[in-house]
């Protein structure tokens, strides 16, 4: 696509931004075409969230500037920016979870009938919105009742209800099903075709292939290169991204299984009640848990770790013969959990990396004697300075508070602070959400490295190639049991389509449910 300046809708120039002890971004310049999808790519940190949020006026850059039109502007606020039709999809949900949906799609924006809120408009409005991103719900439906990918889909129609000129897409299919993904990119061309500009954040390069113009690369906060179409493959993206080359993803070692560390019989979650669930783990195998958003995979993981406690069934790890009936049961058995949703349960992001690195292990550390109870700083500043050594946490320090990390960052940090406490179960929830790819690999080798040393892992992931990719075998879910078993040679897209969709016909079915 050629760039010709009359066409151009939004230019970027040589925009830097300085945070307290960081250089978020570094002399970075782009433009954006009416009607292209243009894709921002990089690593966990290298600064593509900060420029969008520069670009739709949530921050301000040290230096550079933004022209809109072919004029330059200086946004002060996210308001002036939609009246430019700039709207930005956040990475991390943005909605207030007591409201409803509709409430949310129209929020600050109310139509109103006589001085007052008009309802009949909101909940008329929204479904035309819901039906643009496939989401068949009631706009009276309360937000926090919804999945989080549901909810993502409520982001989505937020955004395109303001009619914007620009639609920026923070990694919009990070909690999205095959399914839901493949609607949005139907709107995403849909709206493309209508002349929508789009900016896209993804660390899914296989849907950057599919849907980019073009590709902008970010490397540390600065512009590493560009490519066309033609050019646009994840080979390329991945040595602009991080100098490697993409062969060494998505390979890990096979470890012998050695005594079986859970044993789950009958268990009956609160969200899936009528399904009971059976199946064991040995130590040292890494167990894939797939399925469609809802089939009950993240109720399962928090019914193991006591978060919401089994109605019914038996379970066994190590000393603990019951399903735990809280989550402090579930550590002391070894049970730990990274949770899908990071920065709302998986840590306290005020709070700085030390604190949250130690946390899990405050019990564990306390001082002794007559001291007992009291904080163990020595201890903590030792576990803090571990992990963040071990997990490779990129930090200005221990005290950065925890919001500032990047989403990668951030997820080392929730892993860091069980690893310490040496599980002998590891639970994780979309453990790669989005997460770059050069994150993504530490975190595939340090799956390994545990299962070397014996940990059980049971992951949950909605991307098929890592299901494929890391498990021994895996185990598929269908609305809220356990569909069947696919061993390492039986692990195959279709294979696992089949049981996630509920056609067990024509599948090898090993688990009773």
């Amino acid at each position: 696509m050629s760039k010709d300046s009359s066409s151009l809708l939004l230019e970027v120039r040589s925009i830097s931004k300085q945070f307290t002890g960081v250089r978020a971004l570094n002399d970075v310049s782009l433009s954006v075409q009416r009607g292209e999808l243009l894709a921002v790519v990089g690593e966990n940190g290298a600064g593509k969230s900060t420029l969008m949020k520069i670009v739709a006026g949530v921050e301000t850059p040290t230096a550079g500037e933004i022209l809109v039109d072919g004029q330059p502007v200086q946004f002060a606020s996210v308001a002036q920016a939609l009246k430019l039709g700039i709207s930005l999809i956040h990475q991390e949900l943005n909605l207030a979870d007591n409201l409803g949906v509709g409430a949310n799609i129209f929020l600050g924006r109310e139509p109103k009938r006589f001085g007052l809120i008009d309802q009949k408009a909101i909940d008329r409005e929204s479904r035309k919105y819901l039906a643009m991103v496939g989401l068949d719900v009631d706009p009276q439906t309360t937000v926090s009742t919804l999945s989080i990918g549901k909810q993502q889909l409520v982001e989505i129609a937020k955004a395109l209800s303001t009619n914007a000129r620009l639609l920026i897409m923070d990694e919009p299919t990070s909690s999205l099903s095959e399914h839901e993904a493949q609607t949005l990119f139907e709107v995403v061309r849909d709206l493309r075709a209508r002349g929508v500009s789009i900016l896209y954040i993804s660390h899914r390069l296989r849907e950057v292939e599919d849907l980019a113009d073009r590709v902008v690369v970010l490397r540390d906060g600065q512009f590493s290169g560009e490519l066309s179409r033609e050019k646009n493959q994840r080979n390329n993206m991945v040595r602009l991204m991080i100098g490697r080359d993409v062969s060494r993803f998505y390979q890990r070692s096979r470890h012998t299984p050695g005594a079986e560390v859970l044993s789950v019989k009958g268990l009956r979650t609160p969200t899936y009640p009528q399904h009971a669930v059976s199946f064991s783990l040995r130590g040292g195998e890494v167990v894939g848990l797939a399925g469609l958003v809802g089939a009950g995979r993240s109720e399962l993981l928090t019914t193991l770790f006591g978060v919401t406690p089994a109605v019914a069934g038996f379970m066994t790890v190590g000393a603990l013969r019951r399903p735990p009936r809280t989550t402090r049961e579930a550590i002391s058995a070894g049970i730990m959990l990274a949770p899908e949703d990071r920065r709302r349960t998986g840590l306290i992001l005020p709070m700085s990396v030390k604190r949250n690195l130690s946390l899990a292990s405050l019990r564990r550390d306390q001082r002794r004697g007559v001291l007992r109870g009291f904080l163990n700083y020595p201890a903590e500043n030792h576990v803090a300075a571990a992990m963040i050594d071990l997990m490779r946490i990129k930090t200005s320090g221990d005290r950065q508070p925890a919001r500032y990390l990047s989403g990668g960052n951030q997820q080392k940090v929730v892993l860091g602070k069980w690893l310490c406490l040496e599980p002998k179960l590891l639970l994780l929830d979309e453990p790669t959400r989005g997460i770059d790819v050069g994150a993504k690999e530490e975190i595939y080798k340090l799956m390994d490295q545990l299962a070397g040393r014996g940990v059980a892992i049971l992951f949950v992931s909605s991307e098929l190639e890592e299901i494929i990719s890391l498990s021994d075998r895996a185990l598929v879910m269908h609305e809220g049991r356990i569909a069947g078993e696919l061993s390492r040679a039986e692990l195959t897209e279709e294979a696992v389509m089949r049981l996630a969709t509920g056609d067990v016909e024509h599948s090898a079915e090993r688990i009773g449910a």
